[in-house]
């Protein structure tokens, strides 16, 4: 039974052409050799039209060519471009089968010769003609492999014994720059930012990992940026040395495909949570609209309803006792005084007005005159900045200092607001107890809402026992 891993081949067809010995077909066929005989060179030709031949035995023909003229005559046909041609010559001496060899034969025998000696150069030329056919059966399947394969030796410095033309198409560069080149080598191809992890991974294989794949980049001829696979398997040799067998792939257009998948995924995914966040900041404003109703109707428009029934109060007693009219106007203008007042918080919560007046940093700062704790400011924008960018950083800090005051139990916080040309870096840090958390219906997840609704971003950090850090991050443009 053949080994595992084996190929078996069929016997290699032999024919045997012109005046050779009788004795030569039994011999050929009793080593398991399907043989069959053709007078001349004519008759073998069209002998092949029946069943090609892997090795052809060429006799001068009775009373025609003789047998290098013969081999002429074959080796113009296509057919036997792969055969084996060995040629009997009828002396000893080798100048006699020299014409032979010019014109095509591949090897000779000459007379007087034992069946020992035929069929030991028949074996010859039946392993000649397989590894030619394996070594075309190879070339063809390379063709066809989107890849280059390599062999380097690694018991010579990893130095490329082998690669196919596939390398030119993939880095720019000629095949041959690479074998047996110590300039030219894979490594001189690989993008530097990617050479120690590449280097990483091959020192893997030699641990004794034995295999390896993995994704690099590399920097073309024309110092265009590819992105490669290489798959490769260590292999033992004799005498402890080590080849490298692998193929290089070219994934540029495969990355960028995924790339541009998960580009659209995240953007998808950013787009629903935006879609949910202006939903949950239209759910946020009709109930700060709703409560302000209620502020409104609970408080200063019932003092002001209260007032106009006072008024009317007023005027009577004027006619009827001016006197005792004195003290209850007083009365009626600390009422007012206090409905003013009433109205002026409630206008601060929509919308401050020194903001709108002065800008953001003595607005920033009134926060910071009215906190329950002492504030520090280390840094405050002195231009103005879009008004977009200036109510979303008031309503961080104000929504960060009233959470201090809530919860934090702290001795003291800062604020930092930092503008660039492109964004607005807000930043609230405390020394409380931490543990501070954007969960769904907190004021920080509104604001988180209101700063995601600038294309900016909101980050929370507060370890339990170390204070926390409300960090925004708000674009300036767009």
């Amino acid at each position: 039974m053949p080994r595992p891993g084996s190929v078996r081949r069929r016997q290699a067809g032999v024919l045997v052409v012109g005046a050779a010995e009788p004795e030569l077909g039994s011999w050929l066929r009793a080593a398991g050799h399907g043989t069959r005989t053709a007078a001349n060179a004519a008759e073998a030709l069209a002998a092949l039209d029946e069943e090609p031949a892997e090795l052809v035995i060429v006799d001068r023909e009775p009373g025609g060519l003789d047998a290098p003229a013969a081999c002429v005559a074959l080796r113009e046909d296509a057919r036997l471009g792969g055969a084996w041609l060995l040629a009997i010559a009828g002396s000893s001496r080798r100048r006699a089968a020299e014409p032979a060899l010019d014109v095509g034969a591949d090897d000779y025998l000459h007379r007087p010769f034992t069946r020992t000696q035929l069929l030991a150069r028949v074996r010859t030329g039946v392993r000649a003609v397989e590894q030619r056919t394996d070594d075309a059966v190879l070339r063809s399947m390379l063709a066809t492999v989107p890849g280059a394969i390599y062999r380097s030796a690694w018991h010579a410095g990893q130095r490329l014994e082998l690669i196919t033309d596939e390398i030119e198409r993939i880095s720019g560069f000629p095949a041959d720059n690479f074998v047996a080149s110590t300039r030219r080598t894979l490594w001189s191809i690989i993008h530097p930012d990617d050479l120690e992890a590449v280097r990483g991974s091959v020192a893997g294989v030699a641990d004794g990992e034995r295999t390896f794949s993995l994704e690099y980049r590399i920097v073309r001829a024309d110092g265009a940026i590819r992105w490669v696979l290489d798959r490769g398997q260590l292999s033992a040799g004799p005498g402890g040395r080590m080849w490298m067998n692998g193929a290089l792939f070219d994934v540029t257009e495969r990355r960028a495909a995924e790339d541009a998948l998960r580009r659209r995924e995240i953007e998808a995914a950013r787009t629903e949570e935006l879609r949910a966040s202006r939903a949950r900041i239209v759910a946020a404003a009709d109930a700060a609209r709703r409560k302000l109703e209620r502020d409104l109707h609970d408080g200063a428009q019932q003092r002001l309803v209260a007032l106009a029934l006072d008024v009317r109060v007023a005027r009577a007693r004027l006619d009827a006792d001016p006197e005792s009219a004195g003290p209850f106007l007083d009365r009626l203008a600390d009422e007012l005084a206090g409905a003013t007042a009433e109205l002026r918080e409630l206008a601060r919560g929509i919308h401050p007005a020194v903001l709108t007046d002065r800008g953001l940093a003595p607005a920033v700062a009134a926060l910071a005159g009215r906190s329950a704790v002492p504030v520090e400011l280390l840094e405050l924008p002195e231009e103005r900045l879009p008004p977009t960018a200036e109510i979303t950083a008031y309503f961080t800090v104000s929504e960060a200092l009233a959470n201090v005051a809530k919860y934090a139990e702290a001795s003291r916080v800062s604020v930092r607001l930092a503008a660039s040309e492109e964004d607005l870096v807000v930043e609230v840090r405390d020394d409380g107890v931490g543990g501070a958390r954007a969960t769904p219906g907190s004021g920080l997840s509104g604001l988180s809402d209101r700063v995601g609704a600038t294309d900016g971003r909101l980050e929370v950090e507060s370890p339990p026992g170390e204070g926390t850090l409300v960090r925004a991050v708000i674009p300036l443009s767009g």
